[in-house]
């Protein structure tokens, strides 16, 4: 029986790229560099958002200067507007309203820099629904380190046999192997599922509803 469910952010619980599209794009144009489609910045996001800043620039214009250009007009913009268009995916409040009746503990573990994070999630979710909530922070290496899991778990005290982990990227399904944690794959998220597959989670759940088979 697991006791705790650990969730990704972005393409997980919540529909964020329309956001960060915006944002990110808001950014290159005042640079005057190509823009790029939501459909491309899916292809991008996952790694953090100096990583996404990295592949949204021009090839020839990946200079860590340049990286820093635009985190700074990235993230005024994105403070204010990063819930605009942002929307749980279908399924998840009642998801994650479920597990609450259930007595099943949950927490974030996200790539996002970890102010935007608790912002979103306080924003859909309420103050307090996930015990703990953890984005990016300096000093702590990004996923697919384990570190942002071990920290979760040492901090509840709950054992990893116990434990599920459930994201929508193959940095997702590394993070859970390297914790060594039982992994759900999401079908509905930035990545394609041939991608997930290829990292043999438990399953690939296509409805938020389905993750209740794996407790």
């Amino acid at each position: 029986m697991k006791e705790l469910v650990i969730f990704d952010l972005d393409g997980t619980l919540v529909d964020s790229i329309d956001d960060l599209t915006t944002a990110v794009n808001q950014a290159l144009e005042k640079c005057g560099w190509p823009l790029h489609t939501a459909d491309e910045y899916r292809l991008m996001v996952g790694e953090g958002v100096l990583k996404l800043f990295e592949r949204a620039l021009p090839e020839d214009e990946r200079t860590e200067e340049n990286v820093l250009r635009i985190r700074d007009l990235f993230i005024p913009f994105y403070e204010i507007h990063n819930t605009d268009l942002s929307l749980p995916y279908s399924g998840i409040v009642a998801l994650v309203d479920e597990l609450r009746r259930r007595g099943v503990r949950m927490a974030v573990a996200s790539n996002k820099y970890h102010a935007a994070t608790v912002k979103i999630i306080d924003h859909f979710f309420g103050v307090g629904t996930f015990e703990i909530v953890l984005g990016n922070r300096d000093g702590v290496p990004r996923k697919p380190d384990p570190t942002i899991v071990n920290e979760i778990l040492e901090r509840l005290g709950v054992e990893r046999e116990k434990t599920l982990y459930v994201g929508d990227t193959s940095v997702d399904m590394l993070t859970a192997k390297n914790a060594e944690v039982d992994c759900l794959a999401v079908s509905w998220g930035f990545r394609p599922v041939v991608e997930l597959a290829e990292h043999n989670p438990l399953a690939i759940i296509e409805k938020p509803c389905q993750l209740l088979d794996y407790l």
